[in-house]
């Protein structure tokens, strides 16, 4: 079986540790851990692995976030993987940091990367991990917030929970997202 693992971000120096470039870390990671190598192909960069009996393509997009959903649907259809076997790793500022929820579904929550993929797959129906990033930004200050640095303190836990999002990637492609979700969500 394939699965395509897409962590979202923006690429460029002055986006490398930001909040909204949570799902590049996570990827990394992974990747890291995998011993997966990145090479820079059409809409981003692109790593092979494999667990068991499952293939998984990484990507990081290369469209910046706005436009996520490009990549998205270039390497599902490259792969030719469905969008039921496709994992997006996101940001979220409605979960405190560091806190991991996985859903089937759902709205985009005014997340411009969430927004461009249902757009493009024409379909909110697609799995997802959202990594809590927190909200504590005064009013009107919400990109300076997301396209912030974490503090020390935070990045310290965000790093404690890179090998736990890690383990949810390998249990969605080895077990489903049903089952991934009864295990982690409730921890």
């Amino acid at each position: 079986m394939k699965y395509l693992v897409v962590g979202l971000g923006n690429i460029g120096d002055e986006y490398v540790g930001t909040r909204h470039n949570i799902g590049f870390r996570v990827v990394d990671a992974f990747a890291q851990k995998q011993d997966a190598q990145w090479q820079d192909k059409r809409y981003g960069a692109i790593a092979h692995t494999r667990v068991k009996n499952a293939e998984i393509t990484l990507l990081k997009p290369s469209t910046y976030m706005n436009l996520s959903g490009q990549a998205v649907r270039y390497w599902s259809q490259q792969e030719k993987i469905p969008v039921e076997r496709i994992l997006i790793i996101v940001d979220d500022l409605s979960l405190p940091v560091g806190k991991i929820r996985m859903r089937g579904t759902g709205s985009d929550g005014g997340h411009n990367g969430l927004k461009s993929i249902a757009s493009c797959m024409m379909t909110q129906d697609y799995p997802r991990i959202k990594f809590g990033i927190g909200n504590n930004f005064p009013k009107g200050t919400q990109i300076d917030f997301v396209l912030g640095q974490f503090s020390d303190e935070d990045n310290k836990l965000i790093n404690e929970k890179l090998d736990y999002v890690g383990e949810m990637i390998q249990s969605f492609c080895l077990q489903g997202l049903d089952r991934t979700m009864n295990q982690y969500n409730k921890k």
